[in-house]
């Protein structure tokens, strides 16, 4: 994996660190390549019980694709009439990442340090929560250069802020401070910037620390909810109760609340 995406998997923690800080953090291929393995494996490894993405530095946390060498590709790919050949990215990058973050059987917190723009605040919004330091901000970028939206954006933010505010911020592009991003559910916590690290090390140890197999149906329950009937959605909240009801970490916490002490989940 490039040193442009840290991996590190901890006590059932795994972090993932975007390591571009000179550039913001932005998305070349290289560093698409290792964030889209790093997300995969964290998905898939069973002993990874929640997943950390951080980013270098303390000016942004992404800002989307890397324009200094897109441009060299568009280039490219006008003078060998390949059209938009040079898009793939979107469908070899871009959504692997997504599917990823958002697929995982596990909860994935978000630090934003700084600039989350265009895919970089579709990576955001990709967690299952967000962290974001005072002194973050939010763009979606896209229509300022021309594009549409990526990175499952058009996916995500309505169902964050409804679809009228999603299409205002993606018509019209503009910087959304932390504290109008917590007003509108983008940000589910804002702390000082010193503090970020520490607490999102915090809540995602947390995480890592709870009940993963309820977490995980958690997640598939709110997604299934959101694009389906209210009988549909009974019928999924009792196959997936089911499921839960016959783990170890639920008789774990039945029995730590009738003896009163605190559960030591398994995971399982």
């Amino acid at each position: 994996m490039a040193d442009t995406v840290l991996y590190e998997v901890s006590d059932g923690l795994a972090t993932i660190t975007l390591n571009r800080p000179e550039a913001m953090n932005a998305m070349n291929i290289e560093t698409k390549v290792a964030f889209r393995e790093a997300a995969q494996a964290a998905a898939a490894d069973d002993s990874v019980r929640a997943v950390l993405l951080t980013a270098a530095g303390d000016r942004a946390f992404c800002v989307g694709q890397d324009l200094k060498e897109h441009i060299g590709g568009l280039m490219a790919a006008r003078e060998s009439g390949s059209g938009g050949g040079v898009m793939s990215t979107v469908q070899e990058h871009y959504n692997p990442i997504v599917r990823a973050l958002t697929g995982a059987a596990k909860p994935v917190v978000a630090a934003v340090n700084g600039v989350a723009a265009g895919a970089g605040f579709g990576f955001a919004l990709a967690a299952d929560y967000r962290i974001v330091a005072d002194t973050a901000a939010f763009n979606t970028s896209f229509a300022g250069v021309a594009l549409t939206a990526d990175s499952g954006i058009s996916w995500t933010l309505p169902r964050v802020v409804g679809p009228s505010r999603a299409a205002d911020l993606l018509l019209f592009p503009r910087s959304i401070t932390a504290q109008e991003a917590y007003e509108l559910g983008i940000a589910n916590r804002i702390v000082p910037g010193a503090e970020l690290a520490a607490e999102a090390v915090k809540v995602a140890r947390g995480l890592a620390e709870g009940p993963t197999l309820a977490y995980a149906a958690l997640k598939e329950s709110l997604a299934y909810g959101l694009t389906h009937s209210l009988e549909e959605t009974l019928e999924k909240e009792d196959e997936l109760q089911t499921r839960a009801g016959s783990s170890e970490d639920h008789v774990i916490a039945v029995q730590a609340f009738v003896n009163k002490e605190k559960p030591k989940y398994l995971g399982r």
